[in-house]
């Protein structure tokens, strides 16, 4: 028996990333880009962290470096989060 129902799983992958998005009006003006975005699956940013943490859950095809790319071309800094 087929199951026709069936759905594949996608591979996903967590970014954690530094940014200066650390207002609720910054957060809105990025929101349309993220929630568009056909490799993000969710995405949050913590204002209250000192780091702006942004988190994003993503299909594994999308790399950090663009990511990275493409918030810095939206007039954000971003970068990778050290431990």
């Amino acid at each position: 028996m087929i199951n026709l129902f069936y759905k594949r799983r996608q591979r996903t992958k967590l970014l954690i990333l530094r940014t200066d998005i650390k207002t609720k009006k910054k957060v809105k003006s990025v929101k349309p880009y993220f929630n568009n975005h056909s490799d993000i699956i969710k995405w949050s940013i913590d204002i209250e962290d000192i780091d702006n943490v942004l988190k994003i859950q993503a299909r594994s095809n999308l790399s950090e470096k663009d990511m990275i790319n493409q918030i810095k071309t939206l007039g954000f800094y971003c970068d990778e989060l050290d431990d």
